[in-house]
């Protein structure tokens, strides 16, 4: 799998929550960002929101299957 590169997010939150987000990495044995990361992708996939990976990008896909034709 290539490591794409990745970009960093800062934000403030209350610390109960924050302690909610590390217990649940702690039991899922993830970091607090795989964790969030993890819980966006989900959120997403529930909510009908496509994730476009760099190597997947609609326009590159579309290219690939015209040109296996």
């Amino acid at each position: 799998m290539a490591t794409a590169k990745t970009t960093t997010i800062t934000f403030r939150i209350e610390p109960h929550l924050k302690e909610a987000l590390r217990t649940a990495a702690d039991q899922e044995h993830r970091s607090i960002a795989n964790m969030i990361e993890v819980m966006i992708r989900g959120h997403c996939a529930s909510s009908g929101i496509a994730i476009y990976e760099p190597s997947e990008s609609p326009v590159r896909g579309q290219k690939k299957a015209a040109d296996k034709k």
